[in-house]
């Protein structure tokens, strides 16, 4: 390796080097510059940023991209825009910091919007800290794993987001020409999204009512986040999340609407209007919306079932892993040194002694025994999921991660033990409610610091400096996700068109489902039916029963962008269908874009400042025809930039 760490390029003689680190020259490391305070800073900002984002687009359609690549190539190019050189490990331990906000965004938006569903609004410091505490137990429960599973499990477990960070890491540092796709991305989603809920120039939806169906009808939302996470996905994937939605638009509610009209009065468990009145979205919202997630569920569930020999296989392996460290207790290189033991004690213990001591993380009305009840749920569900998901995720990758199905089995055992007590009333509801908040935090963590572990470790970096940083990376990401949360749920309303929040309603479905029986069963059973069978035909359930939850004018415009992925793909002679297209950057910069541009539009709307809606200023047919010019607008910029040089 050259001496000159500024002239390194290549991550190929770095995995040599990174080898002899651990083995031979434990003083190397610190040659190359990498806790720095510009890494430390781009990291902070970059978090914030794609936090927020991610907190957004999850409350929108219920997933979240990862913000590894993308902060890895901002990081290389705010480094060059600033003058300001940067090595390698430094724009690692920046995006290890920035991809933080990622983990805590998904566990907030599944869980926490529930608590509006039920009329609770909690306080800020509560958000925040059920945030910082979820990323704690997943990063302190994860460190004592690091080696057997990164290093020892390195053949066994590829972690393919974290090798692809890597790759990237070493083609930016070369040239960062892949971050302009990201801040004209960026560029393009916030102008859109402006353009419509600011500024008011053409429809946000645009949609058709066909007549030889009663209540039937396709409509296409305007929204470059969504193109972009339907080229993210790619077209099977995108397909099987539209072909829900098409079930529910032309077979669900022209049913209801059909054998529903003669009914003369209300059908449970709408109580005041009757269907014969009620307009497709109505329909939707009163009866398809516990089809879809009922659909939902039973597909979470049957995921966890269907990963329970992985998931014992992965904490058997962690078990039998540490029992055989305990006889090599060798003093570790530079690169192979974790944060302190003392550090993973006392970041368990202080989770689990908040959660059982301090009133009012939980609930204000808990008393001490529920409040202990809840402290073992963490304990118990947060070290078991954290070792799980540690290990799935190597081999399945981030995206794959049944993190909501974990936080769904976390939500029926603490319930379960709640209903036996007699514990029923709403502060028992948001008391569960917030332990599978930690638990799904912690599960999400431990699969995201994984994923960076692996790239540190593919480009020689430092564990404890790279932990550290994601421990600073939560402290920082817990305050913005939490203030958009509340800032959304201010503005609009959770479960509404605007914020559907799937797996929010999910959980709030499950916990009442428990606690109260009040649920109408038989529409939530026939969502299960509908799930099981597309699993018995080999598709993903759960990406189909989300397509079933959600409106199709919010499915259509992800199956548009897996068409465009589709296009890419073959004119670039479909060499892979994954992170290596170029246009990923684009669309992450879109998913980026909307995001903080709808932050900034909630900001506006909860201080009246702007109305939520209002009459587009191009209105009927042009106003629909300059919609359809902006989606092929993105349509266009995604394709342009998966173009080969």
């Amino acid at each position: 390796m050259d001496e000159d760490p500024k002239k390194e390029k290549s991550i190929e003689p770095r995995r040599t080097m990174n080898q002899a680190i651990h083995t031979q020259n434990p003083t190397r490391a610190g040659a190359i510059a990498e806790f720095t305070f510009k890494a430390v800073l781009t990291g902070i900002v970059l978090g914030v940023i794609f936090g927020a984002a991610n907190a957004y687009l999850g409350l929108r359609v219920g997933m979240t991209v990862s913000a590894s690549i993308p902060a890895a190539v901002m990081t290389v190019a705010l480094f060059k825009l600033f003058r300001a050189k940067g090595t390698i490990l430094e724009a690692n331990l920046s995006q290890t910091i920035g991809s933080a906000s990622t983990s805590l965004a998904a566990g907030t938006i599944f869980t926490i919007p529930a608590l509006f569903l039920w009329g609770i609004t909690p306080p800020y410091w509560q958000v925040v800290a059920l945030c910082f505490l979820g990323g704690v137990l997943g990063l302190s429960a994860m460190i004592p794993l690091r080696r057997l599973l990164i290093i020892e499990s390195s053949d066994e477990l590829p972690y393919p987001e974290g090798t692809a960070c890597a790759q990237v890491l070493e083609a930016t540092a070369a040239n960062s020409k892949g971050s302009e796709k990201i801040f004209w991305g960026m560029a393009v989603g916030a102008f859109i999204k402006l353009s419509i809920a600011l500024f008011f120039l053409f429809p946000s939806e645009i949609g058709y009512t066909f007549s030889f169906l009663p209540k039937a009808a396709i409509a296409l939302e305007i929204a470059p986040a969504l193109i972009a996470v339907g080229f993210i996905l790619g077209y099977r994937q995108s397909a099987i999340v539209v072909s829900g939605s098409v079930l529910s638009s032309f077979i669900l509610i022209p049913l209801i609407a059909q054998f529903g009209a003669p009914i003369p009065s209300p059908l449970f468990p709408e109580t005041i209007k009757l269907i014969s009145a009620m307009d497709p979205g109505e329909i939707w919202s009163r009866y398809v919306r516990y089809i879809g997630a009922g659909a939902v569920a039973l597909a979470g569930i049957v995921t966890v079932l269907r990963s329970l020999p992985a998931m014992a296989e992965a904490f058997l392996a962690v078990l039998k892993g540490l029992k055989k460290k305990k006889n090599n207790l060798s003093v570790p290189a530079e690169t192979d040194r974790d944060l302190p033991f003392g550090f993973v004690v006392g970041g368990i213990l202080s989770v689990v002694a908040i959660a059982g001591f301090v009133p009012g993380v939980f609930s204000g009305g808990m008393g001490l025994l529920p409040r202990l009840i809840c402290a073992f749920g963490v304990a118990f569900f947060g070290i078991l999921f954290v070792a799980v998901s540690a290990r799935i995720v190597g081999i399945v990758g981030v995206s794959s991660n049944p993190t909501s199905g974990m936080a769904l089995v976390t939500l029926l055992g603490v319930a379960s033990i709640f209903a036996a007590l007699g514990w029923k009333d709403p502060s028992a509801r948001a008391a569960v409610l917030t332990v599978g908040t930690i638990v799904c935090i912690a599960a999400s963590k431990a699969g995201d610091i994984s994923q960076d572990l692996k790239t540190g470790y593919l480009v020689g970096a430092t564990p404890y400096k790279q932990q550290f940083g994601q421990l600073i990376g939560a402290s920082f990401a817990c305050w913005a996700i939490a203030a958009t949360v509340l800032l959304l749920g201010s503005a609009y309303t959770f479960g509404s068109k605007e914020l559907p929040a799937p797996q929010a309603t999910l959980m709030k479905t499950i916990i009442e489902g428990v606690l109260s029986g009040s649920l109408p069963w038989n529409l939530v059973l026939m969502g299960g039916g509908i799930s099981a069978s597309a699993m018995l035909c080999g598709i993903s359930g759960l990406a189909f029963a989300i397509g079933v939850y959600l409106p199709l004018a919010s499915m259509v415009p992800i199956f548009i962008g897996g068409c465009t992925r589709a296009l890419s793909d073959l004119l670039n002679k479909k060499e892979d269908n994954d992170d290596k297209n170029p246009a990923v950057l684009a669309a992450s910069g879109l998913v980026a874009g909307e995001g903080l541009a709808g932050i900034l539009l909630a900001g506006l709307v909860a201080l009246k400042v702007i109305p939520k809606s209002n009459n587009p200023l191009i209105s009927g047919l042009p106003g629909e025809l300059l919609a359809l010019l902006m989606v092929l607008l993105i349509c266009v910029f995604l394709f342009h930039s998966g173009r080969k040089k």
